[in-house]
């Protein structure tokens, strides 16, 4: 209860902070799901078995190991270049690059509102605090004596409060978009390093240089 007491004597601002934190939290609980279990996979293993089957020239079981994996972001952009695997290499090249540009918006989705979110929140916090010292500076200027002391402490709570909960808000607000964005950008790293492997096996494949390629690379 007396936690509620002190949000309400933090005055209106204090629920907007609050609609910013929920917000946010929502925001940020479906895109830590979406980065850390649905689109992400572990790179290096995968890629380490699509190499081996398309070097065993065995690309429909390429595609049922992506199909495997329907919602990380990497399977559809390798999946996109096998189903072309004996398209030309530009056909490839183009299927890749498309499927990469389809998953990066998926991936980056509603990330940046969380940076504007704490934003607010931080300067809804100041803009409580300002109200409240103007609060209590006409309280010290205008109001009756016996009535001075209340209307000079509610304007001070105003001010702390708000600014109290525009950081609390803020704070965990702007870790959990650094830990989003790290996450995200490291599937983005797997995608383009990895949908370029898979551009460079395909055509390696074509020529019939796979396996000297691999050998050169080892």
């Amino acid at each position: 209860m007396d936690l509620i007491y002190k949000f309400n004597d933090g005055g209106i601002f204090m629920w907007v902070i609050l609609v910013m934190g929920v917000l946010a939290a929502a925001i940020a609980f479906e895109r830590v799901f979406y980065v850390v279990f649905r689109a992400n996979i572990n790179a290096t293993a995968f890629m380490a078995q699509i190499q081996k089957l398309i070097m065993a020239n065995n690309i429909d079981r390429a595609i049922k190991l992506c199909n495997a994996e329907p919602n990380a972001a990497l399977p559809k952009v390798v999946k996109a270049g096998l189903t072309r695997a004996n398209r030309t290499e530009k056909e490839i090249e183009n299927a890749v690059d498309e499927a990469t540009l389809e998953v990066v918006p998926q991936i980056n989705k509603r990330t940046p509102y969380l940076n504007m979110l704490a934003n607010v929140s931080t300067l809804t916090g100041l803009l409580g605090t300002i109200q409240g010292l103007i609060q209590a500076f006409d309280a010290v200027a205008n109001a009756p004596a016996d009535l001075k002391q209340a209307m000079l402490a509610s304007g001070i709570a105003v001010a702390m409060y708000t600014t109290f909960g525009g950081l609390v808000v803020a704070i965990p607000i702007l870790m959990v978009f650094s830990y989003i964005s790290n996450r995200a950008n490291k599937i983005l790293d797997d995608v383009d390093q990895y949908g370029l492997k898979t551009v460079n096996l395909l055509t390696a494949r074509k020529r019939g240089t796979l396996k000297e390629d691999a050998a050169a690379e080892g």
